[in-house]
């Protein structure tokens, strides 16, 4: 039997597999939810494909993602990311890791924890959308437009609303498999 996916997946097993097992599914993990804004950062201009195959020499450089540590980075640290062939070695995209790590930790400080200050943007529940066709799926909407405005508010760097919605779709806070897809149904009957 056939698996049906969303498009976008079906170019490399890497991809099939983070579809199948990752994108879509609600994250409420802090780390990961760091994690995620990072890479989704890191994506902008380029595709998601060649993030998705330097995750790991990601998790590799950035300290597994832990925020503590990369708010304290210091320049030779930084100056060493920049070196680093095995990450995209943007200056504007390495540096907004270190200060979207402070932002990051404000955020916890003030909402008890990131997952409860970015799960507001959808009332505390996924959207469950049911687009037929792949061209239907949205760049944008009103509740990434909403998120963008007020993570730069908060000093967040590389977070506009299309690199938001993209994080939306990925952290399951809106559910854009395509009807057709195998795990649309999954992740729609998913009760938080």
């Amino acid at each position: 039997m056939t698996v049906v996916r969303c498009a976008w997946a079906n170019a490399s097993p890497l991809e099939q597999a983070y579809h199948d097992q990752e994108w879509g599914c609600p994250v409420h993990d802090d780390q990961l939810l760091f994690e995620a804004l990072i890479l989704d950062g890191a994506q902008a201009g380029l595709s998601w494909s060649l993030i998705l195959g330097k995750r790991e020499n990601y998790r590799e450089a950035f300290d597994h993602f832990d925020a503590e540590k990369i708010a304290r980075y210091p320049e030779e640290k930084i100056a060493a990311l920049l070196e680093n062939p095995g990450i995209v070695r943007n200056r504007l995209k390495v540096r907004s890791a270190v200060s979207n790590a402070r932002a990051f930790l404000a955020v916890q400080e003030e909402h008890g924890s990131f997952d409860r200050y970015i799960w507001q943007f959808v009332d505390g529940q996924p959207i469950q959308n049911a687009w037929k066709t792949d061209p239907e799926v949205p760049a944008t909407s009103a509740e990434a437009d909403a998120m963008s405005k007020d993570l730069k508010k908060r000093g967040f760097k590389f977070v506009g609303p299309t690199i938001c919605y993209a994080y939306m779709q990925a952290m399951g806070m809106v559910n854009d498999h395509v009807v057709h897809c195998h795990k649309y149904q999954q992740i729609r009957s998913i009760s938080l």
